[in-house]
């Protein structure tokens, strides 16, 4: 008497379908897919018709005005970093979460990275190296180097951009002020003693006043 496994190994070849015949069939169909999904693009480019082209845009960046064509894609990052030569935004994370792509967009700190620059026409944008006055540091500057507030400086540029839109808005910050206003920055170094301590150093420095 046939036990039931074999009875269902027995009966596999007479309803057409096996397991080799299966993968078979599997691997016909993705061949054919994958072939039609390659075709596209050759399809779409012998068109004319890939994507959307470069538009004039203009920024208006420390101060001054700069016209570029880039693709509607391109983030200010992009912009500032390939088109402006303006290097001191840094591309970490580039998911919008390290900081250290942090510039002023009308005063407000926000992460270049995330930003398209064709959103970022018409409005005031300064990075690190609009904060300087010739020779001359900017306060908060000054504050991290007097405090130590650096290691290997990839997160430096974002940490002191983000520092000055936070003391414009909080004049006389704590230390804790300090650790949840710039919470949306990161150092891999962990230097945040340093930094804390150099941003209320800067606040006094400042004034109260916008530098």
């Amino acid at each position: 008497m046939r036990s039931p496994k074999e009875s269902q190994v027995r009966k596999l070849p007479e309803s057409g379908v096996s397991r080799r015949g299966f993968l078979q069939g599997v691997s016909l169909g993705g061949g054919a897919l994958g072939a039609a999904v390659l075709e596209r693009p050759a399809e779409a480019a012998q068109s004319g018709v890939v994507g959307p082209g470069e538009v004039s845009i203009t920024l208006w960046v420390n101060g001054k005005e700069h016209e570029l064509r880039v693709e509607p894609r391109v983030t200010l990052l992009d912009a500032l970093r390939d088109r402006l030569g303006l290097t001191g935004a840094k591309r970490v994370c580039d998911r919008g979460t390290c900081g250290a792509c942090t510039v002023l967009v009308e005063g407000k700190a926000v992460y270049a990275c995330t930003t398209l620059a064709i959103d970022a026409q018409g409005k005031n944008i300064q990075t690190i190296e609009g904060m300087t006055r010739g020779s001359e540091l900017h306060p908060v500057m000054k504050a991290f180097v007097n405090n130590d507030a650096q290691q290997c400086g990839f997160c430096t540029p974002g940490f002191v951009v983000a520092a000055k839109a936070f003391i414009d808005e909080h004049p006389n910050p704590t230390e804790e002020d300090v650790m949840n206003g710039l919470g949306g920055n990161l150092c891999r170094c962990g230097t945040y003693i340093g930094i804390r301590k150099a941003v209320v150093e800067a606040a006094k420095a400042m004034g109260g006043r916008n530098a």
